[in-house]
C-alpha cells in the first residue's frame, strides 16, 4: 500500500471513567498517546486530534466544536493530511500492534478490525472516499452512518486487538 497518513482520535470527554483524559492515562511504561503513536512507525504525517500535550513529532488540530464527538475529530485530521490511504485510530485503544497496523493496512483499501462487529475508529480509508462521505456537519454524527456506506473489508481482530478503555473495569485489566 502506498504511503499513508494517522488520525489519532483523542477528544473524547472519558465521561464514563469520571472526566479522565483518556490519552493521558499510563500504560507500558508512558500513556495510552505513547503507545497508540508507536504502533503508526512509518506513518505520516501523524495527526493527533484532540488537546495539545508536549508530544513532538505530531500535528496537533482540534475538533470543531471541541467535545462534537469522532467525526468531527475526523474531518479536523483531515484537513491536515494529503496522502491517498489513512490509518484512523482512538487513542484508548491499548491492544493495537504494529502487526494490527500492517494486516489493516495489506488490505490495499478500506479496512476496518472486525472482532464480530466493526471497529470503526481502527481501520485504514481511502482519503478521497472519507471526504466524500463526510457530512457537512459532523458533529456528533455516527461512525457507522459514514463509514458503513464504504464497504470496508473486515480484518479479523486478533485476541486483545480491540479492546478499548471506557469504564474504570477497563483500566483495572490494562
Amino acid at each position: 500500500m502506498p504511503d499513508a497518513a494517522a488520525i489519532i482520535l483523542t477528544g473524547g470527554s472519558g465521561a464514563r471513567l469520571g472526566g479522565v483524559d483518556k490519552a493521558a492515562l499510563e500504560f507500558g511504561g508512558g500513556t495510552l498517546l505513547d503507545h497508540v503513536l508507536s504502533v503508526v512507525d512509518g506513518c505520516a504525517p501523524v495527526v493527533v486530534v484532540g488537546p495539545r500535550k508536549d508530544v513532538p513529532g505530531v500535528v496537533w488540530t482540534r475538533e470543531d466544536p471541541p467535545g462534537g464527538g469522532p467525526l468531527a475529530g475526523l474531518a479536523a485530521g483531515l484537513a491536515e493530511i494529503d496522502t491517498e490511504f489513512v490509518v484512523v485510530l482512538a487513542v484508548d485503544q491499548p491492544g493495537l500492534t504494529k502487526g494490527t497496523i500492517a494486516r489493516l493496512r495489506s488490505v490495499g483499501d478500506n479496512a476496518v478490525l472486525f472482532d464480530g462487529r466493526q471497529q470503526w475508529l481502527t481501520g485504514v480509508w481511502r482519503v478521497a472516499d472519507l471526504r466524500a462521505a463526510l457530512p457537512d456537519d459532523p458533529a456528533n454524527a455516527s461512525m457507522r452512518s459514514v463509514f458503513g456506506p464504504l464497504g470496508p473489508t473486515p480484518v479479523l481482530a486478533q485476541p486483545g486487538e480491540a479492546r478499548d478503555v471506557d469504564t474504570p473495569e477497563d483500566l483495572t485489566n490494562l
